[in-house]
């Protein structure tokens, strides 16, 4: 029983009318419960007369406005659009249809509300019961929908009766379906969206993908318009098309600029057939190609490998070259980052990158911010006129022709200021909603990003620009405007004049918090996730087996122990929120002599244990939530994000733990003692220790002043052994390795015996565990190998009773879809 209901009435009539009333106002979520049934019954003549007796529940089967799932298929999640915006700033991606165009569009041709819910499928549909009339739409890849066995037509609005049951196939072409429902589904709002968010667990059905006996709710059709009744179809020239060889329009920016990148690079990345990454998901598209031509060796402070820079925020749908291997982020993707990322996705084209499937072809053409915007504006007039029901008013949305040479890699660069200025000032486009200011040079200077920080508050007081988010980096500001509203061009004039008038950075002070937070030193998830990917990812990354050991290499240092001082003595000022993703706050120490350098992974790792604490260029971050990441580890602590409930430390409406400009310090606690503490602190029986204080920019600046001689010291110290870790990498040969994953080629196979079953691959991926051996006994559904595609992990299960002759295949080793996996003998 979840909860019981009590009303008291003068009679019988005034006790069911607010009984019911109470029902009405009553909601669950994420579970399913007898709600509908009870207020159907309620409005039931023999209950409402009080001619109740024995059998009347017997024959009592109302309709329920719900969906039920039979099968969730491969990863099913209730997504809206467009999302949860307005939380950059702190971490939160908007989630959303990762196809926003088809995904609107049978919003639009079912009449529902622009930000009705709906489910995205992946890879493989499921199945589901209507629990009563309802009307829906699929759009998308085509999944071989089909109602009680009969196929079902793509973008028309569809009639289903009660008890029908939808099913889905697997998508030969393309990615992603849609599943959109008259009325949308009745899903809690969670930071102003029900979309789902499952790397955070939140948001949609429970924060998960859905499952065999989920319940969902439907909304009433009173917001269904006249376009639901229309049993005409969208014309196969007006839906997304799809293929498995794609063309993406790009804009170049923001770093395709010759400070990191070749001139050539762009005629490079336009004129390379890549290949999409079977370790691709919603947070990014990992893309098989050649290495970018760097312009330079490393990152400097920023880290080891020349991808590497100060942290900014990430545009949705930009190319993010994290280390040498591209990756085009999606929207559950990281908001900030410390990437080099040279050309973002026209808002038009985003709905491409859902549709990617590992294994399919695709290039790069490139497009101006007029271009990108005129292909925005029309795709946008067929969207109104499909809601309008005037399906014969649309016009084709073409990418027009261009080449690289018709771009100059500053391209990017909106505007750029440095005579007369304490400071360098570029401003510089990363696709058409958004910009990215840039203040000083390549170089960790803590007055940059209180620069950055002078810059916002002045944005936020004008209100002349329409602002999405505002989302600082270290030495940057990300500025996301509303394209409906403005042009980016008029926004970087408008952000211009507001830059004119900000006050001397010398009379800056913010409010600060001194956060006292327990770490668990070289923590056991950290190891298990550099084991994990020593063996799947990178064997000879050299900074495994210990990442504390790499950064003691690194910085000089004579001993292990010399990297744990300088962690806890150290106090790491907060600069940025969301590295990576739900408050997780990019660091770096106040005293300079406490900064120790590294380089990130490269590749980056796909599984990163959450709140693992870790120091990439020289910053520090604590990781908000499981995900990928390329941070070297130090140990893990307390959470930084909290979904169960507000407390002391996490205040209402706000689940972040950590504001700009708080103060982290460490102390040490064992794994078992953390373990505890992670426990207690989400559920308010342990706090974080915080004091209130402020920091005053001009007392830093002083303090920096008294202790440069040793600070000089210190650094020449770490220059001296970061170059000679650079030269030890090209004696063995690790200087130049390049992180794409060669997709898996087929193999000649071995000829199976009679009688013998071959267990194959179902899709592209990694064998992340091998659980079955030659002449083991095994039961059908049992196990064979754990397969990681997608971000996932796949269970290889035998297909029927036998005896397991063979396994071809080993931990670590890339498998193509239908390759022989294992044999068994009946």
């Amino acid at each position: 029983m979840l909860a019981k209901i009590i009303v008291r009435g003068d009679n019988r009539e005034e006790a069911i009318r607010k009984l019911a009333d109470a029902l009405s106002q009553s909601r669950f979520y994420g579970i399913t419960t007898n709600l509908q049934y009870l207020q159907q019954l309620l409005a039931n003549e023999d209950c409402v007369s009080g001619n109740v007796y024995t059998q009347l529940l017997n024959g009592f089967e109302p309709a329920e406005r719900a969906l039920e799932v039979l099968d969730g298929g491969v990863q099913t999640t209730v997504q809206d659009y467009p999302g949860r915006v307005g939380y950059w700033d702190v971490g939160v991606p908007p989630c959303g249809p990762m196809d926003p165009l088809s995904f609107r569009i049978g919003n639009k041709l079912l009449g529902n509300d622009n930000n009705a819910s709906g489910l995205e499928m992946t890879l493989r549909g499921g199945s589901f019961r209507f629990r009563s009339d309802m009307i829906f739409c699929v759009t998308g890849a085509d999944m071989q929908p089909a109602l009680d066995d009969e196929p079902v037509p793509a973008y028309r609005p569809v009639h289903a009766r009660r008890g029908q049951v939808l099913t889905f196939g697997e998508a030969k072409e393309g990615m992603r379906a849609y599943l959109l429902i008259g009325g949308g589904f009745d899903i809690p709002d969670v930071l102003g969206s029900s979309s789902t968010f499952t790397l955070g667990n939140f948001g949609g059905h429970g924060g998960r993908a859905i499952r065999t006996g989920d319940v969902l709710n439907v909304n009433a059709n009173a917001g269904v318009g006249a376009s639901a009744g229309d049993d005409s179809s969208l014309a196969v020239a007006h839906r997304p098309e799809m293929t498995k060889a794609w063309t993406i329009g790009v804009i170049p920016g923001p770093h395709c600029t010759e400070e990191f990148l070749l001139p050539d690079y762009l005629t490079q990345l336009t004129e390379t057939d890549w290949e999409v990454h079977y370790n691709s998901s919603r947070t990014g598209i990992r893309l098989i190609g050649p290495a970018p031509l760097w312009t330079r060796e490393d990152g400097g402070e920023a880290g080891l490998h020349p991808s590497n820079i100060h942290d900014n925020a990430y545009a949705v749908g930009t190319l993010d070259l994290t280390g040498d291997m591209p990756i085009l982020l999606g929207p559950d993707g990281p908001s900030l980052g410390g990437f080099v990322c040279p050309v973002t996705t026209a808002t038009a084209e985003l709905w491409k990158l859902g549709q990617l499937h590992p294994g399919d072809k695709l290039r790069f053409r490139l497009l101006t911010l007029q271009e990108a915007d005129a292909l925005r504006v029309a795709q946008e007039r067929n969207l109104q006129a499909i809601g309008a029901g005037e399906c014969e008013e649309l016009e084709p949305v073409v990418l027009p022709s261009s080449a690289a040479s018709d771009f100059r890699s500053d391209y990017p660069i909106l505007y750029r200021m440095e005579e007369g200025r304490r400071y360098p000032l570029a401003i510089r486009c990363s696709g058409d909603q958004y910009l990215l200011v840039e203040y000083g040079r390549l170089e960790l200077d803590l007055m940059l990003r209180f620069q950055a920080h002078a810059l916002m508050q002045a944005i936020k007081e004008a209100g002349s620009i329409p602002a999405l988010d505002l989302t600082p980096g270290i030495r940057s500001l990300q500025v996301h405007i509303d394209p409906a509203k403005m042009t980016i061009t008029e926004a970087c004039r408008r952000i211009v004049e507001i830059e004119r008038s900000l006050p001397p950075l010398e009379s800056i002070r913010v409010p600060s918090r001194i956060v006292r937070l327990p770490l668990s030193w070289d923590d056991p998830a950290t190891r298990v996730a550099i084991d994990r990917y020593q063996q799947n990812v990178r064997p000879d990354a050299p900074w495994c087996p210990s990442n504390i050991e790499f950064i003691r290499r690194v910085n000089g240092l004579s001993n292990t122990e010399e990297v744990k001082r300088i962690v806890f003595e150290a106090n790491y000022l907060v600069l940025g929120l969301g590295d990576v993703y739900l408050g997780a706050p990019v660091a770096t120490p106040t005293d300079p002599r406490h900064r120790l350098v590294t380089t990130k992974y490269n590749p980056a790792r796909t599984w990163t244990p959450e709140n693992a604490v870790g120091i990439g260029g020289a910053y520090m971050c604590v990781y908000g939530m499981e995900g990928p990441g390329g941070y070297q580890f130090v140990g893990r602590t307390v959470q930084m994000w909290n979904r169960l409930r507000s407390t002391e430390s996490f205040k209402p409406g706000q689940p972040w733990l950590l504001r700009f400009f708080d103060q982290i310090q460490f102390y040490s606690v064992d794994a078992d003692e953390l373990l505890v503490l992670r426990e207690d602190f989400l559920r308010g029986r342990y706090e974080a220790d915080i004091t209130e204080t402020t920091f005053d920019l001009g007392d830093y600046l002083q303090f920096l002043d008294s202790i440069k001689e040793s600070a000089d010291a210190f650094r020449s110290l770490q220059l001296k052994a970061f170059q000679e870790e650079r030269e030890s990498w090209k004696r063995l040969g690790l200087a130049e390795y390049v992180s794409e994953q060669e997709a898996a080629k087929p193999a000649e196979e071995d000829e199976l015996p009679a009688g013998a079953v071959a267990v194959r691959s179902p899709m592209p991926g990694s064998v992340w565990k091998v659980l079955a051996s030659a002449g083991q006994a095994v039961k059908k559904g049992d196990t064979l190998i754990i397969q990681e595609s997608m971000k996932m992990e796949f269970a290889q299960q035998a297909p029927c009773d036998g005896i397991v002759g063979s396994v071809f295949v080993e931990p670590g080793e890339s498998v193509h879809s239908g390759q022989l996996i294992v044999s068994i003998i009946r």
